[in-house]
């Protein structure tokens, strides 16, 4: 039974990680590849859209990161720091429980979630009890 539920854990998690690694990658794609798209939104948070491409490598490296199951705790740390400040900026903005707010803060559990589910040394470090 063990087994199975180990078996289960790792597919779990790595098809949460995969689904927040796809939402990313498709962030950071927007970013780069089409940058107009998001210059009102960079603007609007006083940022120069000109940041965007930079924005989107941030986000491929810490997608890269994440993925790889050596470093995917950096990944995960790197994510979620990247993601709490996209949830401040619209804190600052005044646009709190925003569908950006939300996205960034369901991402944010997703992949922890993900990574807690495939990694046994996550599971072993924050023990849930039921």
């Amino acid at each position: 039974m063990d087994r199975e539920v180990s078996r289960f854990s790792i597919i779990a998690g790595w098809l949460l990680s995969f689904v927040v690694s796809l939402a990313l990658l498709a962030d950071a794609g927007v970013n780069i590849f089409s940058p107009q798209t998001m210059a009102p939104e960079m603007a609007a948070s006083g940022f120069p859209p000109e940041l965007g491409s930079a924005l989107g490598l941030i986000i491929i490296v810490c997608v890269v990161l994440y993925i790889i199951p050596a470093t995917a705790v950096l990944g995960a740390i790197l994510m979620t720091g990247f993601l709490g400040g996209a949830i401040s900026i619209h804190f600052r903005l005044g646009e709190i429980f925003s569908p950006p707010q939300l996205i960034c803060l369901i991402l944010g559990v997703l992949a922890w979630g993900g990574l807690y589910l495939r990694d046994a040394r996550i599971r072993n470090i924050i023990p849930i009890r039921l």
